[in-house]
């Protein structure tokens, strides 16, 4: 069972990936879903600073045309972009 604590940080998180832009939407939910619950805390430290970047540089690091600066935030954009949909 999850931690009512928990599950307000859950529902702060999928409030802060809704980016209003579909794709980028899902990309963020998927790894909500599938990645978060058994990351480690480097790894959502990561996905948080990802959540504060600029939709423009998130769209254009997502869509392959340019990486991300940081090597960590890079990492993560590659693997969030290898989740499969559904």
């Amino acid at each position: 069972m999850i931690a009512s604590d928990d599950q307000a940080e859950l529902r702060r998180l999928r409030w802060r990936c809704r980016r209003g832009m579909r794709e980028l939407d899902q990309l963020f939910e998927r790894w909500l879903d599938r990645a978060w619950p058994t990351a480690t805390d480097a790894e959502r430290r990561v996905f948080l600073r990802l959540l504060d970047c600029e939709d423009d540089r998130l769209w254009r690091w997502f869509m392959g045309y340019e990486a991300a600066d940081d090597a960590e935030l890079d990492a993560l954009v590659q693997r969030m972009r290898e989740l499969p949909p559904g």
